[in-house]
């Protein structure tokens, strides 16, 4: 996790529970947290302060990082609000990196943005389901939801002030990017079933591993897949081909992505965490 450094002129959501937390660590009782039986982690008990800087300054693989928020998720739920304020306090670093990326340009937002980022992974630490992988990634992404909807509400909320007299359509394309995504195959340019895969992932709750485990291939092949499709929407976008009338190719079937070389999920890229 990387942390980020915001200056508050008041206490938010965050602030608030960066004092908290920092509660639990003092002496002469600090909450502490038994890291032996999680693999990859020092085989001791440590101050959760402790634990927070090792997350901060190391990388950890996905099967210890998913152990390790298996173990505090479960304390969180049945070990009393202790544990829910110290597992925050662990996650603060990223937390505050989310809200800081999402209040970028929409200052006047930022409390209300720390709010719900916090809300958010509040819930999914109480109600996500711990056995599936990437149990952090699914927190993080559940924080991002709920801040980012603070932004896109307010991005309704005014008129721009240079907004043109009169009434005409914008230029397409336009609207939600799945509007684009079937536009795109609705040319020919993907498949239907490449313009699901990019709406369930990118834009739904949908994570990426377990479609490549019902589909039966695997999760860096299918991003690859993913890759190889969001590069030719961007470059129908930049040439202007999803702007006009769209016209299905007369005669042709679906164009299928090419099967993918032996090489490309060796070649494939990694999803990196909000972390």
């Amino acid at each position: 996790m990387a942390a980020t450094i915001r200056t508050r002129t008041a206490d938010t959501a965050l602030t608030t529970a960066e004092k908290a937390s920092a509660l639990l660590t003092c002496e002469p009782a600090p909450l502490t947290f038994d890291a032996r039986p999680i693999p990859g982690l020092p085989d001791t008990t440590m101050p959760l302060d402790e634990l927070r800087k090792l997350l901060v300054y190391e990388r950890y693989d996905s099967t210890t990082t998913d152990e390790l928020w298996r173990q505090l998720a479960q304390h969180a739920r049945e070990s009393g609000p202790a544990w829910v304020v110290g597992a925050i306090g662990v996650a603060l670093p990223a937390l505050t990196h989310l809200a800081a990326r999402i209040s970028r340009g929409h200052t006047r937002h930022a409390d209300d943005v720390d709010s719900e980022v916090l809300a958010g992974f509040l819930q999914a630490l109480r109600t996500a389901d711990l056995a599936p992988p990437r149990l952090w990634l699914r927190l993080c992404w559940a924080a991002w939801r709920a801040g980012a909807a603070v932004v896109k509400a307010d991005e309704g909320e005014e008129l721009p002030l240079d907004l043109a007299g009169g009434s005409r359509s914008p230029r397409m394309p336009y609207g939600h990017p799945d509007l684009l995504l079937g536009r795109a195959a609705a040319a020919g340019m993907i498949t239907p079933e490449a313009a699901e895969l990019i709406s369930a992932t990118r834009f739904g709750d949908a994570l990426i591993e377990h479609l490549a485990a019902e589909m039966g291939v695997t999760a860096s092949a299918l991003r690859m897949r993913r890759r190889r499709t969001e590069r030719v929407v961007g470059a129908a976008v930049i040439r202007g081909d999803l702007s006009g009338p769209i016209r299905p190719p007369v005669g042709m079937p679906w164009r299928r992505e090419t099967p993918m070389a032996s090489g490309d999920e060796a070649n494939g890229w990694r999803d990196r965490t909000v972390a």
